[in-house]
């Protein structure tokens, strides 16, 4: 397997682990997203996509509905995704992705947790040299040969592809989004899940107490309403 999917395969089960939380960032991802392409999914690429996110996450349809009228409210909130970079406890990279109608607010809180954690939040483009911007696909094309798909595929930039019992997995460079989401339309292949993520370049195994206060700033960062994905480069314990 390659490092993309070993990586992402192990951080799985413990980035947004409560239920809660993943229906509030798909909620606010939705929220961004018709703000920006409009509320019909048939002309919003983005918006379909998150919400065969949020089915494949078992988030209720009528969550998704509000969140899609909120969108549409004269007075709805107005989300602007920004990211933070910085070290945590014993050096390791942090990169902090919010969605935030208080960029203060996030800022603030944001820098509090480094600095409660013994880390430091540093300014753009300090660690984010140190991660791979991947976009992963995953999506069902039954009857179709695995082979063949994987060399069309790789004309469109995928890098890694894993034909499994329950789907095709696939990743490649984030700038091919948009070409393998309409290749996948066209196709008419049932798209699952498609979403941004960022694989460090390296990880820096710690154990015993280091692993302990990394795992902390990690914990403060996601129960912040405003954090929709946390990422770092300490090993996980679960990589091979």
């Amino acid at each position: 397997m390659g490092r993309a999917f070993e990586y992402r395969k192990a951080r799985k089960m413990k980035r947004w682990g409560h239920m809660a939380r993943t229906f509030t960032k798909i909620g606010k991802e939705i929220e961004i997203a018709v703000k920006a392409g409009g509320p019909d999914p048939s002309g919003n690429t983005r918006l379909r996509i998150l919400m065969q996110n949020a089915k494949a996450e078992n988030m209720p349809k009528e969550n998704v509905e509000r969140a899609i009228k909120r969108a549409t409210e004269k007075d709805s909130s107005d989300y602007k995704e920004m990211i933070y970079e910085g070290y945590g406890p014993h050096g390791v990279a942090f990169l902090v992705e919010t969605a935030t109608d208080n960029t203060n607010r996030t800022v603030a809180n944001v820098r509090m947790y480094f600095s409660r954690c013994g880390g430091t939040l540093g300014n753009s483009g300090s660690v984010a040299f140190m991660f791979e911007h991947k976009c992963t696909f995953k999506f069902k094309a039954e009857g179709a040969d695995a082979e063949e798909l994987e060399l069309e595929m790789i004309d469109l930039g995928v890098d890694e592809f894993y034909a499994e019992e329950d789907g095709i997995t696939v990743y490649a460079p984030y700038e091919s989004f948009g070409a393998i989401q309409k290749w996948l339309e066209d196709k008419g292949f049932e798209i699952v899940s498609g979403e941004s993520v960022r694989i460090p370049a390296d990880s820096k195994e710690l154990e015993g107490e280091a692993r302990e206060a990394v795992e902390k700033l990690v914990e403060k960062l996601e129960e912040d309403d405003d954090v929709v994905n946390v990422y770092h480069n300490m090993k996980e314990e679960d990589e091979e």
